[in-house]
């Protein structure tokens, strides 16, 4: 009961802090872009390996999968953003395209469990490591919109401004 209210509460903690403010936009800094990536992956990654001693080799080669897919996704998403200067740093907003990225990268993490379950591979990795795949997801696409902020030129603050539109 509370690995489902942990998911549960990552799930509402990414759709909020993510999804929701990319599309109505938000001023970018050094923290925001590592923050959530960082909690997701130390989090996930715990809970990854405190799963992994019982992990078949058909479980870790779904995790590698779903690692690679869902990366692929973090790199698609974050093309999918508008980056622009405001107020001193880079605000970025994110489109159509980009809710549809996200709904294609739950899409393929269920895939990916159903597939397994299809198989017959069930085991604790594939849900013990939800935040962990979430979070290499979300790293990948901030590492990538870094990327594109550095090759833009644009500004990057240390710490959030003080308005967000």
């Amino acid at each position: 009961m509370s690995s489902v209210l942990l998911y549960a509460a990552i799930a509402v903690l990414v759709l909020y802090k993510v999804v929701y403010q990319q599309v109505r936009g938000t001023l970018l800094n050094r923290r925001t872009l590592v923050g959530m990536p960082l909690l997701l992956t130390a989090v996930g990654g715990y809970l990854t390996l405190k799963a992994l001693p019982g992990a078949s080799t058909a479980e870790l080669g779904l995790l590698a999968a779903d690692l690679l897919l869902l990366a692929g996704l973090g790199v698609l998403r974050s093309t999918t953003t508008t980056l622009a200067e405001r107020d001193g740093t880079t605000f970025q907003q994110g489109s159509a395209v980009t809710i549809g990225l996200w709904v294609l990268t739950v899409a393929v993490r269920i895939g990916v469990i159903a597939l397994g379950a299809a198989f017959g591979v069930t085991g604790p990795l594939t849900s013990a490591s939800i935040a962990f795949t979430l979070g290499v997801s979300i790293a990948v696409q901030n590492a990538t919109t870094y990327r594109r902020i550095q090759r833009r030129g644009l500004p990057l603050a240390d710490r959030r401004a003080a308005v967000s539109r």
